[in-house]
């Protein structure tokens, strides 16, 4: 990719320059469903790291607390968080009604939730004798239905499940087509990627690529978008990037949890470029950090996850290139896991 575009997107994503208090609202909701480190304690808040120039997971604990940040199920069915004021978004990408008539499960939950008020799981499982194992299928699918609300607002295990309209009784879920919540998101994906092709906002949103591939086109017709190599930037962004210097700054070495925006974005392709590296190994290679070298994923740490010290088993690198950033791809991935020992480099013992 063309330098430009990748100093721009580093820009745009404050990896060389920080972002402060007053404008991290905004990089947050762009980036949303926010998520939190990949392999980390229950109830830990999302954050975007190395994009803050102040501690985020203190301040996304307050915003928890206050509920201007709220849990849901967006992506896939997978678990994020987002602005209050972006529901009816994300309600117009990722709600799925419940066609036709509920479970018995289910419609037992909702009428016990309506007749007693917000209950957690041990409660439900005490008045309707349900298995926790079948509560929480059920619970989870009338979530992603919008109908119950899981008020998860700090790091506790007991959580109650609310009616979502009585959580959120202003809340006008119809506000937006899907058409127009896809075209928001996509515009807001721009920016922060600056440029981007369908398989990276499938990647990164889980909505399907015949969709995403329309509202493009779509946006590209209303001369929003521009087509460029394969996929799209902002109209807007062209002249920014040509007064762009050839040498824009791009940030150091560093390694990404998985569940990093960029690492969400780029997925599909990195399974694809590092599996056939680390899939034969003789020992426990779960993919763990991925190392951006001058803007672009390079390494990949694999190992056995722990809660404490990860096992760096190897870091596998997409070039033997890779050797001359050894020392820095290592002290990288050491500053996400500190009181880990890296055993090898490319398959050599360290």
């Amino acid at each position: 990719m063309d330098r430009k575009l990748l100093a721009l997107r580093m820009q745009r994503q404050h990896l060389t320059d920080p972002v402060d208090e007053a404008g991290y609202d905004a990089l947050y909701r762009d980036m949303q469903p926010g998520l939190n480190l990949y392999w980390h304690g229950f109830g830990q808040p999302p954050e975007l790291t190395f994009r803050a120039d102040f501690d985020d997971v203190a301040y996304n604990r307050e915003r928890l607390a206050d509920r201007r940040l709220i849990k849901g199920r967006f992506a896939g069915g997978n678990l994020g968080w987002i602005g209050e004021e972006d529901l009816p978004l994300f309600a117009a990408l990722y709600r799925k009604p419940i066609k036709g008539f509920m479970t018995d499960v289910q419609q037992t939950i909702m009428t016990l939730i309506e007749r007693m008020g917000p209950l957690n799981i041990q409660q439900i499982k005490e008045e309707t004798g349900y298995l926790v194992k079948v509560i929480t299928p059920a619970l989870h699918r009338l979530q992603e239905a919008f109908l119950l609300y899981e008020d998860q607002f700090d790091g506790e295990w007991d959580r109650a499940w609310y009616r979502f309209e009585e959580m959120f009784p202003e809340v006008e879920l119809n506000r937006f087509s899907r058409e127009e919540a896809i075209d928001t998101v996509l515009q807001r994906f721009a920016y922060r990627m600056v440029w981007f092709d369908t398989k990276m906002a499938k990647s990164f949103y889980r909505l399907p690529e015949k969709e995403i591939k329309v509202a493009c086109a779509r946006l590209a017709e209303r001369g929003v978008f521009t087509a460029h190599g394969g996929g799209f930037l902002l109209t807007a962004d062209l002249a920014e990037l040509a007064a762009l210097p050839e040498d824009a700054p791009l940030p150091p070495v560093r390694a990404f949890h998985r569940n990093d925006f960029l690492v969400r974005a780029h997925e599909h392709e990195l399974k694809n470029r590092f599996k056939p590296l680390y899939d034969a190994l003789p020992y426990d290679h779960d993919p763990q950090y991925y190392v951006m070298v001058e803007g672009k994923f390079r390494a990949l740490s694999v190992g056995h996850f722990r809660y404490g010290p990860y096992e760096i088993h190897d870091i596998v690198c997409d070039s033997p290139d890779m050797w001359a950033h050894k020392d820095a791809i290592c002290a990288a991935v050491l500053r996400e896991n500190e009181g880990s020992v890296i055993q090898r480099f490319m398959g050599q013992p360290m």
